[in-house]
């Protein structure tokens, strides 16, 4: 085991909500949380378990920032970043089924100034900017220093994308682009006529009751935000210089949200569409979505619309993650089982080890 500062030490201990102590998910996972948690340095992480429809297992360890009391707890605001993309994507699939976006259209049909330094950029469709099959070049600088918070960032980050030139033919290959998500974003924009933050809002969030969160940072409760972290000189974490935020990346980066939201997120999403009485897709749009694309590549399983697919214990998993400066979080959903697992850390240098240690010992218990 590294060593850990003694600061560090006191701020990992364990925030329980409502949970019985003999509970099968606390018991086999606190302890396992624990150890990575002080192994690794962790300044904060949340993690939620939805089996059955219900959330059985939600849990914070250690504090929101460094150097502050305040504890992470399943009502802690995290920056989600690229599990923004599923929102996006179904922010489309919705416009696709009201026959307002077709899936195979050009993209320039429905965002007539995008273009790119490159003629084929005409014959992008939609769905292959879903896919990440589009040859869209990826974000070198989200210009997290640099925010833009006003309603045209999007646009005008669109609109900046003239010099830029594709990766490959689209269509023929598979390249993790924010960029297209970007495209996308402001092509949900234009077809509803209303910003992409008040899209998902009143589209997504608001039927399904995800009540804190949010696409714009104005919008959060800033008493629940985690700060973001990263590992210092010495191997000491220390808070990110700038928050990950920019409107110009909101559909690619910057949904806010808790344990509990996502865990409603993710029940209808297991549902086929519907939570409560509020249907957000028709089922049969999820056969299109969770399809695979995509071949799987060396680091990437096959990639659906909005999701990338893989197995789990002989069951299909659908699953996206996140990483940016300061954060990383994870969903990986178990449809015909009912069961997810989410987490959500407010440090940028997680290791796999954490999240293979959460599965291997949450995994028995999704039979």
């Amino acid at each position: 085991m590294r060593a850990i500062p003694v600061y560090v030490s006191v701020a990992l201990a364990v925030f329980v909500v409502s949970l019985d102590a003999q509970d099968p998910y606390a018991v086999r996972l606190d302890p396992v949380i624990e150890q990575v948690v002080r192994d690794e340095k962790i300044p904060g992480l949340a993690v939620g378990i939805v089996q059955n429809g219900r959330l059985v297992y939600s849990r914070g360890f250690g504090v929101t920032k460094l150097g502050q009391p305040n504890p992470v707890t399943p009502e802690t605001l995290f920056h989600m970043a690229s599990i923004t993309k599923p929102f996006v994507a179904t922010a489309v699939m919705q416009l696709v089924e009201q026959r307002k976006v077709d899936l195979d259209a050009p993209v320039a049909k429905y965002v007539p100034y995008f273009r790119l330094d490159d003629p084929r950029y005409t014959s992008i469709t939609v769905r292959q900017m879903l896919t990440h099959t589009s040859g869209m070049p990826d974000v070198k600088d989200y210009l997290w220093n640099k925010p833009e918070y006003d309603d045209g960032a999007l646009e005008r980050y669109v609109r900046s994308l003239a010099d830029k030139k594709l990766r490959f033919d689209p269509g023929t290959k598979f390249a993790y682009s924010n960029m297209a998500y970007e495209v996308l974003g402001d092509l949900v924009a234009k077809v509803s006529r209303v910003s992409v933050e008040d899209y998902v809002d009143e589209h997504i969030l608001k039927p399904l009751s995800m009540t804190s969160s949010t696409l714009l940072i104005k919008n959060a409760d800033p008493s629940k935000l985690a700060a973001g972290h990263s590992m210092g000189r010495n191997k000491i974490p220390k808070v990110v210089e700038f928050y990950p935020y920019n409107r110009a990346h909101t559909p690619s980066s910057d949904l806010l949200s808790i344990v509990v939201d996502m865990a409603r997120w993710a029940m209808a999403n297991m549902n086929r569409g519907e939570l409560d009485g509020h249907r957000i897709l028709q089922s049969p749009t999820y056969d299109v979505m969770w399809k695979a694309y995509t071949p799987p590549g060396r680091n990437t399983p096959p990639a659906g619309i909005g999701w990338f697919l893989s197995q789990f214990d002989g069951e299909q998993s659908v699953l996206h993650d996140g990483q940016d400066d300061g954060f990383i979080t994870m969903l990986e959903m178990i449809p015909a089982r009912k069961f997810a697992l989410l987490f959500m850390a407010n440090c940028d240098y997680v290791s796999e080890k954490l999240y293979m240690r959460i599965v291997e010992t949450a995994g028995p218990l999704s039979k």
